[in-house]
C-alpha cells in the first residue's frame, strides 16, 4: 500500500503512507502528522487507521499514539521515543516488550560476524 485515502470533511485526502510520521488519537477524531505538511484533523478514530496502515510500517505504542517506524530516531529508556520531526511520544508500559522489538525491527543493524558463525544476528 503508497497511498491512503482520508475522508475529511471537504471530500477525502490522498497521501502517501510513507509522508505519515504519526497519528494521534484525541475521543472520536484523530490528527495526523506529515513529513512534509501541516497536521490533518479528521473524524476517525485511531482504530480505523490501525487498521488501513501496514503493520510492518507502523506500530501502535499507546491508546492515542500509531507511530511510523521509520521516523523513530531514538528511544529513551522504552518510555518514549524521539522522532525525527522532534516530537517525544510516550509507550505505555504494556507497550514497551512489544514495541521494543518491532522498532529493533525498524532500525538498520549492523551485525559483527565472527569466523564460524551461522547466524550473524544472534
Amino acid at each position: 500500500m503508497q497511498h491512503l485515502l482520508i475522508p475529511t470533511n471537504k471530500g477525502g485526502k490522498l497521501v502517501l503512507v510513507k509522508d505519515i510520521i504519526r497519528v494521534e488519537a484525541s475521543s472520536s477524531y484523530s490528527k495526523i502528522y506529515f513529513s512534509n505538511e501541516q497536521p490533518l484533523l479528521v473524524a476517525k478514530v485511531l482504530q480505523w487507521f490501525e487498521d488501513q496502515l501496514p503493520g510492518e510500517l507502523f506500530c501502535r505504542i499507546h491508546r492515542t499514539h500509531l507511530v511510523n517506524r521509520m521516523y523513530v530516531s531514538e528511544v529513551f529508556n522504552r518510555s518514549s521515543l524521539a522522532l525525527s520531526n522532534g516530537d517525544i511520544v510516550q509507550i505505555s508500559r504494556r507497550k514497551k516488550r512489544f514495541c521494543k522489538f518491532t522498532i529493533q525491527l525498524a532500525v538498520p543493524i549492523k551485525p559483527t560476524r565472527m569466523v564460524g558463525d551461522r547466524n550473524p544476528y544472534f
